[in-house]
């Protein structure tokens, strides 16, 4: 008998998977790489309102790029995935820990035009804040950017002065007055036209495709088609600031600048109305005002410097929109990504056969 003292011994045979542990290990891959996925790539959203319409559809489902922007590392890692922030009236998550903002690159910025989801601002008021990136999340159009002065002029946006592009299926209301005869209702749903209810004897609010203005004007039984405008200096109480220090409307309003990291205002009466909310609940600073004088965790200050830069977020159906209009710009730390496709749409208002809208789906989102 040979006895080779260097000869390799045979490695013993890796034991074989069970059947068990084979699924529990491919589970175990699906969850992490769609995590993965969800949570730097890509995520998707349903439209449940109508404030983009006509550009995006209620039952839209849309893929939203968070690598456009760069990620946004969640601020609430202990949560369970794929599912809501509370299910049925409990929360799917736990703020014991809770990170500071922090954001991967991206490959652009936000810019005016843009499609834009972000968590909802106004849920920074609740008196047990909401982790931002566990708020209800909004898709609007960016209108500004930072740095950038708004104004809004008999409800056309205008940018440091000049006329802001607007969206190509933006819609507003209008009053359209008839000589008595109604509209055919079938033509109104074939024009995605909505009616808002009757103001006064044969005039009717509707919400119009810009469009459809002109063949309605056509309408043998209709007189006139008038904007719905609010006047200048019409202040209404439900507008950002909410001050009376403005006298601002959804149509009329600003001009407002937008805040921008480095960005160094006085404090008065004027910019504390304006951008209190900005320092207090979205920089996390103490404000007290006494007086004339502010103070700033717990000392006098005459100036304030941003730390983050600043959105305004408009929905294209100008008068069926919540938007910054009324609850302000959207920081920074609130942006989740930018929409890009629709992948799928449904119509709860047609039958069973007709819900699926086939030439919107796999549709780029401009």
């Amino acid at each position: 008998m040979n006895w080779n003292p260097f000869k390799r011994k045979p490695k013993a045979e890796k034991k074989k998977k069970t059947k068990l542990r084979e699924w529990v290990d491919a589970i175990i891959f699906a969850v992490v790489a769609a995590t993965i996925i969800r949570g730097l790539l890509f995520s998707a959203y349903a439209i449940p309102s109508g404030s983009m319409e006509g550009t995006q559809l209620i039952g839209d489902y849309l893929f939203v790029s968070k690598i456009s922007y760069g990620p946004r590392i969640a601020n609430t890692p202990l949560s369970i995935p794929f599912t809501e922030p509370r299910v049925m009236g409990m929360k799917t998550y736990t703020d014991l820990i809770q990170l500071p903002y922090w954001r991967l690159p991206g490959f652009t910025h936000v810019k005016k035009g843009d499609i834009v989801v972000f968590n909802k601002p106004e849920e920074a008021d609740l008196e047990h804040s909401i982790p931002v990136d566990e708020r209800t999340a909004l898709i609007k159009r960016c209108q500004a950017t930072p740095g950038d002065k708004l104004t809004i002029v008999n409800g056309q946006v205008y940018i440091n002065g000049k006329i802001a592009a607007n969206a190509p299926k933006q819609q507003t209301s209008y009053l359209v007055t008839t000589n008595g005869t109604d509209i055919n209702p079938q033509v109104l749903t074939d024009d995605d036209i909505e009616v808002r209810g009757q103001v006064q004897p044969n005039v009717y609010e509707m919400i119009i495709p810009a469009a459809r203005v002109a063949e309605i004007k056509r309408f043998s039984n209709v007189k006139s088609v008038v904007p719905v405008i609010q006047p200048v200096g019409e202040r209404d109480s439900l507008v950002f600031p909410r001050s009376p220090l403005f006298k601002w409307n959804e149509d009329n309003y600003g001009p407002l600048v937008m805040p921008s990291r480095g960005y160094t205002i006085p404090l008065n009466d004027s910019t504390m109305a304006l951008y209190r909310r900005a320092i207090e609940l979205y920089e996390n600073n103490k404000v007290e005002v006494k007086g004339k004088d502010v103070y700033l965790n717990g000392k006098k200050a005459d100036t304030y410097t941003f730390k983050m830069n600043y959105y305004w977020m408009m929905g294209d159906n100008r008068h069926n929109s919540w938007d910054s209009r009324f609850w302000g710009y959207v920081p920074e730390d609130h942006i989740v990504g930018k929409a890009i496709l629709t992948f799928f749409s449904t119509d709860s208002t047609k039958s069973f056969f007709d819900k699926i809208r086939w030439n919107r789906i796999l549709r780029p989102i401009d």
